[in-house]
């Protein structure tokens, strides 16, 4: 079975699941750039095509299946991957089937022939979210009618989600503190004062303990799934946070 260990040793190429064989080199210097390097060393480890779109999929809503995040958003690009794996393909053909009896649910914000924008997130925490009297007054000024309803929001957000860029509300969505949200939009004077997974502004602590927390949820997937045989069952159990 391929793994990260083929990156290790002496050969000067590599195999991908399709067979196709790349240069050592040119996989590592992928590897280095990737966003998503977690997951491209642990897709090495599962050849099916379920487990494969699963692990990704686990791992990108890592915070949202431990219940302490109410929603991320996770781009689906269609090429293949350096495993040798199509996940825009593969969500076509798996994703919502995979999502089906899961404790999240998925919103696809918009869908292009080179990606999709989906928005994975927990009803029961988002709903929570957008319901509370701050995020609710900061909705209804950016145009949304009925924040305590959850369909009625969804469909307005993505009735906002552009050709190539997302509303900057966006961030109450996915769990950012409202003054950091506020102040990225312009709304108040409080500076910048440092960068995690967003700009954080004025005092920073609680959002930084915050981001970490995130951050800790996505480290604890990665260490989870490279002791697993089947990452499908992370989709379905709610993990400790």
């Amino acid at each position: 079975m391929a793994s990260s260990n083929l990156y290790c040793g002496q050969n000067t190429t590599v195999k991908d699941l399709a067979g196709c064989s790349r240069p050592k080199s040119a996989v590592l210097s992928l590897l280095k750039k990737s966003k998503n390097r977690s997951w491209i060393e642990l897709s090495w480890k599962f050849p099916e095509e379920r487990d494969c779109l699963a692990s990704f999929l686990a791992l990108e809503a890592a915070e949202v299946l431990a219940g302490v995040k109410p929603a991320n958003l996770i781009r689906v690009v269609n090429r293949k991957q350096i495993c040798g794996r199509n996940l825009y393909l593969l969500w076509k053909k798996y994703g919502m089937d995979l999502i089906c009896g899961s404790n999240i649910k998925v919103e696809v914000l918009r869908e292009k022939d080179e990606a999709l924008l989906l928005l994975f997130y927990s009803p029961e925490l988002l709903e929570r979210r957008l319901s509370g009297k701050c995020a609710s007054t900061f909705l209804r000024k950016v145009g949304y009618d009925n924040p305590a309803c959850l369909l009625s929001v969804l469909k307005h957000l993505k009735s906002r989600v552009g050709e190539n860029s997302v509303p900057h509300e966006i961030g109450v969505f996915l769990g950012y503190p409202l003054k950091d949200v506020a102040a990225f939009m312009g709304w108040t004077d409080l500076p910048v004062t440092c960068q995690r997974l967003w700009k954080i502004f004025g005092h920073c602590r609680r959002s930084v303990a915050l981001a970490d927390n995130y951050l800790s949820c996505r480290s604890q997937m990665a260490h989870s799934l490279t002791t697993s045989s089947s990452p499908c069952a992370f989709l379905r159990t709610r993990m400790a946070a």
